[in-house]
């Protein structure tokens, strides 16, 4: 199938999942485009998908120069080393994956210096999963409480990457879990801190996560076909 009929297929799933959903937002997608040419991308583009998500900061980098749209949204949303903040803090609309006080300090750093605020989300690494980034479901609200030091950097919500796993009462059970958690931090009114998206879900349990939820999810799989 064509990446627009993949895509219309997505809008409609993800309309119908909103029916079920425990919020009935409105859901945000972002596009992974992770290995994917600027083509595939300007194609999502021209359907009207405006927020792009990436892994990796030099193909961020990359096709941010290649697209040269200022209309696009990038959210950074793979693991981000420290020392290479200095090459996108400045050219996202969100950077989703805040798990660290190293990472914390050098964006505020980086955001000071010209001035400007940078939105990012606190990712939650909901399953203890020893291989995977993400603060522990345990001390986000104490990893909360330490960003309100740093007045550059704007927490805009939470996101998470359940595991890969097809047991849907478990997945349920996570996105669950992060709802809770979101409006627990919500319902403790930082001025600094605002619960805006809880992104969460993918290509393989984006339906689920809505449902439990989401308001941000994260697709590229189900747009592109699966990469080579």
């Amino acid at each position: 199938m064509a990446i627009k009929d993949n895509l219309n297929n997505i809008l409609e799933e993800i309309e119908e999942a909103r029916k079920h959903s425990i919020t009935n937002e409105e859901v945000k997608l972002i596009t992974v485009t992770k290995t994917r040419t600027i083509e595939e991308i300007e194609e999502v583009i021209n359907c009207g998908i405006l927020d792009i998500g990436e892994n990796k900061v030099q193909e961020l980098k990359d096709k941010i120069n290649l697209l040269n749209n200022s209309a696009i949204n990038y959210h950074m949303i793979g693991n981000l080393q420290t020392n290479k903040v200095k090459y996108i803090y400045d050219k996202v609309y969100l950077i989703q994956s805040l798990d660290r006080l190293s990472l914390l300090k050098e964006i505020n750093k980086k955001a000071k210096t010209d001035n400007i605020f940078v939105n990012c989300l606190v990712e939650v690494n909901i399953a203890d999963e020893e291989q995977k980034g993400g603060v522990l479901y345990s001390q986000v609200e104490q990893f909360i409480e330490d960003c309100l030091d740093y007045e550059n950097v704007k927490i805009k919500g939470l996101m998470t990457v359940a595991p890969n796993i097809d047991d849907e009462v478990f997945l349920r059970d996570c996105f669950r879990r992060m709802f809770k958690l979101k409006e627990k931090i919500e319902r403790k009114n930082y001025n600094e801190v605002e619960m805006k998206y809880l992104s969460m879900g993918m290509s393989g349990d984006f339906k689920i996560a809505i449902e439990e939820g989401s308001n941000m999810v994260r697709i590229g799989t189900r747009i592109f076909g699966n990469r080579n």
